[in-house]
């Protein structure tokens, strides 16, 4: 038996893969390729999984467009192989300093199925079987990984029902947890009719939690109302500033999670909150009310400042909110318990729709950027690097 049959179970005929690279040049331009990796030889401890489902999330767009104004872009190299470039501005290269002429790869989050094993009992158990990952350079079409970062998937689901485990089902329960930990009763969310949004509601329904969901079209509206959502308020409406200070008085929440960021519907939310807690209020303060107000901004689907009058007295805060630092925070086993609740209810509560599926090639074609670049509520794309492959 020679030594490397006995460190790794499974044949290695995945030697190489391809994998999704974003580059930024020194001279300010984007580029996006495909190249061949070499798969390593998994250590005792670690697994090659073939990653069969990736989603497109915003936070995979900041690195992959690299603040590249993508109307710009253009294709050059084969059908099979595909490269994009597009340009960047001198303002918004101050800001990629840090990554100037690195190959980065891409995808943080994806799931598919353990092909090859190390050594160790943790690592062989896992051989067959569909695991969902998080750990970056998931736009490849194998990754090694070790045994303990994957999350083994409930019997009869496929990696497109698991690719989605952690960044949208995460951050849906860290917002709830976030919000009991500080003392709050009830939650506000924008931008609510997301895939993200979608799972905060069946959460907050199954748990019995008030949510109160700003969107910006009557669409949106119909898609929460159509899965039991109790407060839906759209920005857009003429009694916006009215319907959302009758919702935050129904559910007396004082904390909200803005997925836009720019613009002035952070402080109108913090304004709506503040006459809220004035109706209730025992005596008139001139200070404002003392209930303490909370927005936390955690994604930036409108790239302006954030604008906002200050109208709500002395007790408010506004700042960021991130999935990785939360998960830091609450220590390991708080956030395995979070991971396996969100393998039990994969299919229900954090069940994720997609509208297309493309390989690693068609990810670089300028006619699906042009859709999936634009974050649009209901048009997420998922990534199947083995497409037509196998």
């Amino acid at each position: 038996m020679n030594a490397k049959s006995e460190t790794t179970h499974g044949t290695h005929e995945h030697a190489h893969g391809l994998q999704l690279r974003s580059t930024v040049k020194k001279e300010g331009v984007l580029e996006l390729s495909l190249v061949s990796v070499a798969t390593p030889e998994p250590k005792p401890e670690e697994v090659i999984v073939r990653i069969d489902a990736s989603p497109i999330n915003p936070s995979d767009q900041g690195l992959l467009f690299g603040g590249a104004d993508m109307s710009t872009a253009k294709a050059s190299g084969t059908a099979d192989n595909p490269a994009v470039t597009a340009s960047i501005s001198p303002a918004v290269m101050k800001a990629m300093a840090g990554r100037v002429e690195q190959s980065l790869p891409v995808g943080n989050e994806g799931a598919g199925v353990v092909v090859q094993a190390g050594a160790s009992p943790a690592a062989h158990a896992l051989m067959g079987r569909t695991v969902a990952i998080l750990g970056g350079a998931m736009y490849s079409q194998y990754r090694c990984i070790k045994a303990v970062q994957c999350l083994v998937l409930p019997p009869g689901t496929t990696p497109a029902e698991g690719a989605s485990c952690f960044v949208n089902p995460l951050t849906a329960l860290g917002m709830v947890e976030t919000m009991r930990s500080q003392g709050h009763k009830a939650l506000v969310h924008t931008a609510a009719a997301s895939n993200l949004g979608q799972m905060l509601n069946k959460i907050c329904i199954k748990d019995n939690v008030g949510l109160v969901n700003i969107v910006r079209k009557r669409e949106h509206v119909d898609i929460l109302k159509r899965i039991g959502a109790n407060y839906v308020c759209n920005s857009d409406s003429p009694t916006f500033m009215d319907d959302l200070t009758e919702a935050l008085v129904a559910t007396g929440a004082t904390v909200a999670f803005d997925a836009i960021g720019g613009g002035k519907l952070a402080g109108q939310i913090l304004t709506a909150m503040e006459i809220a807690a004035n109706r209730t209020a025992k005596e008139y303060s001139r200070y404002g009310s003392t209930t303490h107000k909370q927005v936390y901004i955690y994604g930036g689907l409108d790239r302006g400042p954030t604008e906002f009058n200050r109208t709500f007295g002395m007790a408010w805060g506004m700042g960021g909110w991130l999935l990785t630092p939360f998960l830091q925070k609450i220590g390991f086993e708080a956030a395995q318990k979070l991971r396996e609740r969100v393998a039990v209810e994969i299919k229900t509560t954090f069940a994720s729709t997609y509208t297309k599926e493309i390989s690693l090639a068609e990810a670089l074609r300028i006619e699906e950027i042009a859709v999936y670049g634009k974050q649009a509520t209901g048009g997420k794309y998922l990534i199947n690097p083995n497409k037509g492959l196998r």
